[in-house]
């Protein structure tokens, strides 16, 4: 016999349908309701709630191979499905993360056919994975952002059994993984959870209504994120997670979501020995959220830092509208790289208030915080989804890259990132409803019109087009400028995992010197001395020592080193500040 339970307080009835065989089910005064039935172990069923005949998926669906809109099936990995028992885990203190889309990866855009690129990403040196959202969503193709089946894996990648194999081949290879998970609302396709229960709040976020995390019948509702976070990283091994735009989680109770599951979280690691990392987003600029418990914070392993990306990619890009406003230079360059945030209790003439609050870099280490050149968002939130390899120069790329993966903090870099690939990364959907579909391109047109864009220049997201351009070509990584970009990344890489100097996670510890006019930073980590031009001339710096890694041919002086334009030099000066 197998028991069926569903938490359901809002309907008077409900049944349960066994391969369209209805069996009624018995309500509890908690909101539950149960059903022995005897059915087979791939059996598909749903509920039917009231008169109703539609049959609804399971809330908690482990699988749904016919699409969100249709019956759950019943799941369970195979007893050989896992070949890990010797992986111990990895943490991402320190790290360098590769976050990647698994429709768009690969030509096929499947978990299996990304294994056939794991091996890159081992040479490169990498030691973790983060794959954007794969919970159910609507459509065959997207971002993953509107999931409204949290607990199953999206099918058209290879279902629950796909992600297995692929979570396996990378702990068979060293390689950690994290799953971006979204707990802050429902999509607009598949969403039936209010039929069930009490899952959205009255309050709203820019992607529709929030989830009801602290109003009545909240509890169950806590639980059902908790439960199906714990889930990704107990019964598919994944070594974490990054949890989207956690400013958009209300939580009014005493002790927030986040800490809740900070706590839940760690239990488990304690459990399974091995670490589990929880990695926020958040436009809060807010160090409680990466502050130990114990010390009054959520508890969190680390956050998105989305100041450190602007004060690189306006410093080398020259970029200014929007949210770029408020960086550029180089001294906005150097207090964000040292202080971890820009925004800490000043003005954001962008949010026209102060924002943010102070980070104690005495006691919390920079790699709680992620650096970053690019991201999905940084990329496929621009009007057409063009990446920075399809505007900067060859030696732009090269000093961004050496500001991130040379700086203290925890380090990411998005997929394609270190050949500087140039296939766009652009917002792409596939709602299968007409009035949906239209809405949403309508909606990208009318936003990026409001900002001055030709509306005829904006990629349909419902264009299958739009999804194909988007996939990487891996053709180029072996070719001309590409590859010498890899072996720049490759080289910074292997310079941050092998030199003890650049593990240090201490801010107290970094020193830097710019000069704004000449367009020249030095980030001194140690016993070395990363030095870059971002100005189109060449430049003296005042610094020297012996070349370990670099770009555009520095020429070493007597106490000075002239850097071409646009390139970087990386010097051990063997002189600790």
């Amino acid at each position: 016999m197998t028991e069926f339970a569903v938490w359901a307080p809002e309907p008077d009835r409900v049944r349960l349908d066994v391969d369209g065989a209805l069996y009624d089910m018995t309500p509890s005064d908690d909101g539950w309701w149960r059903a022995d039935v005897d059915a087979r172990d791939d059996a598909r069923y749903g509920f039917v709630l009231d008169d109703d005949p539609k049959v609804l998926p399971d809330p908690r669906s482990p699988r749904q191979p016919d699409g969100v809109h249709a019956r759950s099936q019943l799941w369970q990995p195979k007893p050989d499905a896992w070949t890990d028992t010797g992986w111990a885990g990895r943490s991402i203190a320190g790290e360098v993360i590769y976050e990647l889309h698994v429709g768009t990866f690969t030509t096929e855009g499947t978990f299996d056919a990304a294994i056939s690129k794991l091996d890159h990403l081992v040479d490169l040196g990498v030691g973790l994975v983060e794959l954007m959202p794969v919970n159910a969503f609507s459509g065959v193709h997207g971002w993953g952002y509107d999931g409204v089946l949290w607990y199953a894996v999206h099918e058209p990648y290879g279902g629950p059994d796909g992600l297995i194999r692929l979570i396996d081949a990378c702990h068979a290879r060293g390689l950690g993984v994290l799953i971006d998970a979204v707990f802050n609302h429902l999509g607009p396709s598949g969403n039936y959870l209010p039929r069930f229960g009490p899952y959205l709040s009255a309050g709203h976020n820019p992607w529709g209504s929030s989830i009801n995390l602290s109003d009545a019948d909240s509890d169950e509702v806590r639980s059902y994120i908790i439960e199906c976070a714990l889930r990704w990283m107990r019964d598919f091994h994944a070594d974490g997670l990054r949890l989207d735009a956690v400013h958009a989680l209300v939580d009014t109770t005493a002790v927030h979501l986040l800490e809740e599951l900070s706590a839940e979280t760690d239990a488990l690691a304690e459990q399974l020995g091995r670490p589990l990392s929880l990695i926020a987003e958040s436009d809060l600029n807010d160090p409680r959220l990466i502050t130990p418990r114990d010390q009054g914070g959520y508890g969190l392993t680390a956050q998105w830092d989305d100041d450190i990306h602007h004060a690189i990619h306006t410093a080398v890009s020259g970029e200014r509208q929007g949210y770029y406003a408020d960086f550029g230079s180089l001294e906005t360059l150097a207090n964000t790289l040292k202080h971890g945030y820009f925004h800490a209790g000043t003005y954001s003439s962008f949010r026209r208030r102060r924002h943010g609050r102070p980070l104690d870099t005495a006691t919390i280490p920079a790699t709680r915080l992620l650096a970053y050149t690019l991201t999905h968002d940084q990329v496929g939130n621009r009007a057409v989804g063009d990446r920075p390899s399809q505007r900067l120069d060859f030696g732009q790329l090269a000093v961004k890259a050496a500001l991130a993966l040379g700086s203290p903090y925890t380090a990411m870099l998005f997929m394609g990132e270190e050949w500087g690939s140039s296939s766009p990364f652009q917002f792409f959907s596939s709602h299968p409803e007409p009035d949906l579909a239209r809405a949403t391109a309508e909606g990208r047109k009318a936003e990026f019109a409001e900002h001055g864009w030709d509306a005829d220049e904006i990629p349909n997201p419902q264009d299958p087009a739009t999804f194909l351009r988007s996939k990487l070509n891996w053709d180029e990584v072996g070719d001309g400028d590409h590859a010498r970009l890899y072996r720049v990344y490759q080289g910074l890489i292997a310079l941050r995992r092998g030199e003890p100097d650049f593990a240090d996670p201490w801010l107290d510890d970094l020193h830097i010197d710019f000069d704004e006019t000449r367009r020249w930073i030095v980030l001194h980590r140690g016993a070395f001395s990363i030095a870059c031009n971002l100005g189109e001339e060449a430049t003296r710096v005042p610094v020297r020592g012996d070349v370990v890694l670099a770009w555009g041919e520095p020429q070493i002086e007597p106490g000075a080193t002239t850097l071409a334009g646009h390139s970087f030099a990386i010097l051990r000066t063997d002189q600790v500040r």
